[in-house]
């Protein structure tokens, strides 16, 4: 299938095998309305199997990456509904996540300028973010009365910066700068704002030319031994990693060692 998503823009590179997410309200600060918390689910759910797609980068356009929930548009709806509605909502959001999550390529975030809210979990679920310096960071939930654990933010955010530092950011809702954000592993790398998106680009045509299956497994097992003991992880890793042998892709790195070239996976 072939996405022609009306509420952001995308574009996929058939060279590189990088597929570019960009969300496009500049005008709201790229605010998320219900289309397009459903569009992006559907659109990763899509590009988990869109033929010729090797990595994703996901950014905004204009001064935001996502500035979270449009107010007009998502908050004052809610008010209107009753627990079972406000439970449809929340799980579509989560939806969202998991599909970002589960999405088989790799997924590069490219954070050009605000990300808060919904936009920093989002980020957040990213396997990759690289960021603007100007690019400054919330999980503004505790902000507006409720809970920083939203959209899995209590199951992630732990799991990148540690659990004193995301107890931290969750509960005050407060703002980090690019640098703090980078200093604690919440970004992976910091750029002047010029370079972003050469930056990121770079680092989903890497993931691009990476062995597909390999960095497939690699995110699987990442996310699924979050829950397992040693044992188990060693014994997951031992099945897996034998399948991996099996897989042309290391044949091929094998055989461009052998022949001194670069190698080209599938």
């Amino acid at each position: 299938m072939t996405l022609d998503p009306v509420s952001f823009r995308y574009e996929l590179d058939e060279e590189t095998g990088v597929a570019t997410v960009t969300l496009d309200r500049p005008e709201r600060l790229n605010a998320l309305t219900f289309e397009v918390y459903r569009e992006l689910r559907e659109a990763f759910v899509a590009l988990d199997t869109e033929p010729g797609v090797r990595s994703i980068l996901l950014t905004g356009s204009g001064r935001a990456f996502c500035s979270g929930g449009d107010v007009e548009d998502i908050i004052g709806a809610l008010f209107e509904r009753d627990y079972r509605g406000l439970l449809d909502f929340t799980r579509a959001t989560g939806d969202l996540i998991l599909s970002i999550i589960r999405c088989r390529r790799p997924v590069v975030g490219a954070l050009n300028g605000l990300v808060a809210g919904a936009g920093a979990v989002i980020a957040s679920a990213c396997d990759v973010r690289v960021a603007s310096a100007e690019a400054r960071i919330a999980f503004l939930f505790t902000k507006v009365g409720l809970s920083g654990a939203d959209m899995g933010a209590s199951w992630l955010l732990p799991r990148i910066v540690g659990q004193g530092r995301a107890m931290e950011i969750l509960m005050t809702g407060d703002f980090l700068d690019a640098a703090e954000a980078h200093r604690i592993g919440l970004y992976n790398r910091v750029v002047a704002p010029e370079e972003l998106l050469g930056e990121a680009r770079g680092w989903a045509e890497r993931l691009a030319r990476g062995p597909s299956f390999g960095l497939e497994i690699t995110k699987r097992m990442v996310y699924r031994e979050a829950a397992m003991d040693l044992e188990s992880a060693l014994a997951a890793e031992t099945e897996i990693q034998a399948a991996c042998m099996e897989d042309p892709n290391f044949r091929e790195a094998y055989e461009a060692f052998r022949d001194r070239r670069a190698p080209e996976f599938e």
